[in-house]
């Protein structure tokens, strides 16, 4: 039902290699590109390197600060092959050649120097936590899970942890089919984004929403597809989850109800959609919204070869009905004023919502909201938020569904998907 996220697991943590587009690499490199500098001159007080290699890391240290790193490596290769070098020569060398590895992104061989380098024990505390977020980092980039994943576990405990930090760690437990630990991280993802008063990112609950959906828990995806859905307001994740709340409702005032969320969330990408909706709406005796919705999967060329005949049928005998309606509109209008009930007032608003005129609908159901005595006040409400949101006035809209928990024996999944909406009202609707 939804596209898996392996590859675009595997894509994310490949973008980590590329500085201008991923932009925890690019934290990182910033974050270190003092560091050999840095570490060179602080250290000496306390060790030198030795005479024997000084030549050739005075020359690496230029050429790194001049970002030349093909001829910092070349520096430190030849001071590798000196004999009598210390230990505290082999950590530095090892620490400037990760270094430049990791700007040339020879990510394989920047990993092997600077866990050599880490585990010398020359680092500062703050150079180690700094490096061993790194290696987390350029292990992942180099699909090495299972370090990658231990590394994670120390800068998960360390004070510089950030949000992305345990959302890779969440992303590296679904690469490795961990679906417990794949919810749990990202959990934690999802808090410390809160906790930062950061927007949490769409693929922590798209990695929830997969492992889910590939256990069969549909259930267990509705959480994740409802944050999706107010983080983003994309129109695949409203699709997913209607389509499951649709597929076990048999009440067909639900499911009308559904069907109006899917259609004004731009959720509709099959023809039968189109159609049982027009078939519902035409029931109802709302031929004119009927002849729209089905016009409109008409015109956009959604309606398969073998659903013309018969989606151009129904759509004839609706327009003809819709046509009547039009007809007899002056006559509607006036029983609706005389009557002292609200119900043929709503009647009213729901035509002249199927002919575009929302404002007349939205003023025709608040006088009949006033007058009361309304057989299904939930569509009332419905219509009315529907009508404003047509308008933009989405204020006024949200009220009016806010009313619906006020409804007695409204279907609690209606209403929850209703909220839902309002929740996403403003919000630019994505693809």
């Amino acid at each position: 039902m939804i596209v898996s996220m392996k590859n675009k697991a595997q894509r994310s943590l490949r973008a980590l290699q590329y500085p201008a587009v991923g932009a925890c690499a690019l934290a990182l490199v910033v974050g270190l590109a003092l560091h050999p500098g840095a570490s060179f001159g602080a250290d000496a007080a306390k060790k030198e390197i030795s005479r024997t290699i000084g030549k050739e890391m005075t020359a690496a240290q230029k050429a790194l600060q001049a970002q030349q790193w093909q001829e910092a490596l070349k520096e430190l290769g030849a001071a590798e092959q000196k004999s009598g070098i210390t230990a505290f020569d082999k950590f530095k060398i090892h620490d400037f050649k990760g270094f430049a590895e990791f700007r040339l992104s020879k990510y394989k061989e920047a990993e092997a120097d600077y866990e050599a380098a880490l585990a010398a024990g020359e680092y500062t505390p703050e150079e180690a936590a700094r490096t061993t977020k790194l290696l987390f980092r350029v292990a992942a980039q180099n699909q090495q899970y299972a370090k990658a994943i231990e590394y994670g576990k120390q800068v998960a405990e360390s004070a510089t942890v950030t949000p992305d930090d345990l959302n890779i760690m969440a992303q590296l437990y679904y690469l490795q089919k961990d679906c417990k630990n794949t919810g749990a991280w990202a959990d934690k993802a999802l808090a410390a984004s809160k906790k930062a008063g950061e927007a949490p990112k769409e693929n922590t609950y798209q990695f929830k929403l997969q492992c889910a959906s590939d256990a069969g828990d549909t259930a267990g995806m509705e959480g994740p597809l409802t944050d999706l859905i107010r983080l983003t307001n994309k129109t695949q994740y409203w699709n997913t989850l209607l389509r499951l709340e649709r597929q076990d409702e048999r009440d067909d005032h639900n499911l009308l109800m559904i069907y109006r969320i899917m259609y004004n969330t731009n959720s509709m990408n099959a023809d039968t959609d189109y159609i049982e909706m027009a078939q519902l709406l035409g029931d109802a005796a709302l031929p004119g919204e009927a002849a729209v919705v089905l016009g409109k999967a008409a015109s956009t060329g959604v309606i398969k070869d073998e659903h013309k005949e018969r989606t151009t049928r129904l759509l004839k005998s609706l327009q003809d009905r819709a046509d009547a309606d039009k007809r007899g509109l002056a006559q509607q209008e006036a029983e609706a004023g005389k009557s002292t009930a609200g119900e043929l007032g709503v009647k009213l608003a729901e035509v002249y919502y199927g002919f575009g005129d929302y404002q007349k609908a939205v003023d025709a159901i608040n006088q009949a909201l006033q007058k009361g005595n309304i057989r299904h006040v939930d569509e009332a409400y419905v219509y009315q938020a529907l009508a404003d949101a047509q308008l933009k006035n989405f204020a006024d809209a949200k009220k009016a569904l806010a009313n619906l928990k006020n409804v007695p024996n409204l279907s609690p999944r209606v209403l929850k998907l209703w909220e839902l909406y309002a929740a996403t009202l403003g919000m630019p609707t994505a693809g």
